[in-house]
């Protein structure tokens, strides 16, 4: 529902901002190390960033090129030319933040002027690229990004606290 989306990323945002001051309490070079193969805090961040930019960016505000150079692809995607794929970035985190909190208000101005009517439509974006779909539900791109972000923010916690028992 509306409410449910404006609920879930109300909570989305919260939990993060609390995330992220873990991850800054930590020394910044190991925001870029992986625990266990899984990504590091880094690209996890830059993989959401990524997320956001494809599903609400592309899908449902009609952007065919939406991306920023620091945006991850998953680690199995084909590859399409003109979206990034830089693997071996190594941006600081407040660069990260920096696309995150614009995309985080992209999402939160789609969320807040949700309606019930907008929340059942259909979108299509057939320009090259990725996504590229045709009578894709609006609420499922919605549930896309949001499942995203509360999962890899569990993955993230998990991480920071092995990298936290690491450092001690």
């Amino acid at each position: 529902t509306v409410e449910g989306f404006q609920e879930a990323w109300t909570i989305l945002e919260r939990l993060w901002a609390g995330t992220v001051e873990q991850a800054r309490a930590l020394p910044p070079e190991l925001l870029h190390e992986r625990v266990r193969g899984e990504w590091s805090f880094i690209q996890t961040l830059r993989h959401l960033n990524f997320a956001s930019a494809a599903w609400v960016g592309r899908m449902i505000l009609g952007d065919p090129t939406p991306w920023h150079p620091l945006d991850l692809p998953w680690d199995e995607a084909p590859g399409w030319e003109g979206i990034p794929w830089d693997r071996e970035a190594r941006p600081s985190l407040d660069e990260v933040l920096d696309v995150r909190r614009r995309r985080q208000a992209m999402v939160r101005g789609v969320i807040e002027g949700l309606t019930p009517e907008r929340l059942e439509e259909t979108v299509t974006l057939t320009e090259p690229g990725w996504p590229l779909l045709e009578d894709f539900p609006v609420a499922e791109c919605l549930f896309i990004v949001v499942n995203e972000e509360w999962h890899h923010r569990l993955y993230a916690e998990r991480d920071l606290e092995a990298l936290v028992t690491t450092e001690r």
